[in-house]
């Protein structure tokens, strides 16, 4: 079954004014900051990327899931939900009404104020667009729900515990996870997702067919059905895609030998992020990079 989430990378213009938003704002710390290795650039099918700028940060908590920053160009023709693959970051925070004070007149734009959840109101959260395009949802959790397993903020702003995943249909990216990563399935809920409904013009309280899949960590991909006009995400040759580019989990071991849609074979990786640890890089049901490493 797939494992935590160990890594969300965002390709940005500016990897410094990214990283400094990231520390300023967020509470986030470099612990890694050097090129990309030949033999990553390889696993992901862009051996031209070696050698390009990449920045690992941690939440003040320590807690090791990362946002990795790597440098590539500004992509002019790709807006936040309106493309097709890894639409957001959910990032667990202690008050989220205090932070949205903090981030006014900051480097992220809030796009959704604070607000409880359509299906509960012990879970409050705004959403922001930082400085590459990636979204962020900031996420209050009151009191545990009794159907999902969420952590505890450990510090203001701490980790990714959910990755948010557009396609075309929820039942084919259910399809995928179940099939290639044994992800459970999850029950479709039908649910207000305010600014993808933004994006499209649709009516604030549009519902939305969307699951939870569980993963292990305290975990989760929340996959959302996107509207009809959804387009797939402009690449440039050779680059990663904007935004929110690659969601890196552990698996295994071992990392699973026969992915149809791998872009490269398994092999070793260097730096803190993998330890020496195998990973193999494939390509989702709605064109998203998914990074396997092999579990310690």
């Amino acid at each position: 079954m797939l494992g935590r989430i160990a890594a969300v990378t965002v390709t940005t213009p500016d990897v410094s004014a990214s990283v400094a938003a990231y520390q300023r704002h967020l509470g986030y710390r470099v612990v890694d900051d050097g090129a990309l290795p030949r033999e990553l650039a390889r696993s992901w099918s862009r051996p031209q990327l070696a050698g390009s700028r990449v920045v690992l940060l941690e939440p003040a908590s320590g807690a090791e899931t990362f946002l990795r920053f790597i440098e590539g160009p500004a992509c002019t023709d790709y807006l936040p939900f309106h493309c097709l693959g890894w639409n957001a970051a959910e990032l667990i925070v202690r008050d989220v009404d205090a932070l949205a004070k903090d981030l006014e007149r900051s480097a992220f734009r809030v796009i959704g104020p604070p607000a409880d959840l359509s299906f509960s109101d012990q879970i409050r959260a705004m959403q922001v667009v930082g400085p590459a395009r990636e979204v962020l949802y900031l996420t209050e959790i009151r009191q545990k729900l009794p159907a999902f397993d969420t952590p505890e903020a450990q510090s203001f702003v701490d980790r990714v515990f959910i990755v948010i995943l557009g396609g075309q249909s929820l039942d084919g990216l259910q399809d995928f996870y179940h099939a290639e990563l044994g992800v459970p399935r999850a029950a479709p809920m039908s649910s207000v997702v305010s600014v993808l409904s933004a994006a499209y013009d649709l009516p604030p309280d549009h519902r939305h067919r969307i699951a939870a899949l569980p993963l292990t960590g305290q975990c989760y991909i929340e996959a959302d059905e996107m509207p009809e006009a959804a387009a797939p995400r402009p690449c440039e040759p050779g680059q990663l895609p904007p935004g929110i580019s690659i969601v890196s989990f552990e698996v295994g071991p071992p990392v699973p030998p026969s992915l149809g849609s791998r872009l490269a074979e398994p092999c070793l990786q260097p730096g803190l992020l993998y330890d020496g640890r195998r990973a193999v890089t494939c390509v989702g049901a709605a064109g998203e990079l998914v990074e396997l490493i092999e579990a310690r």
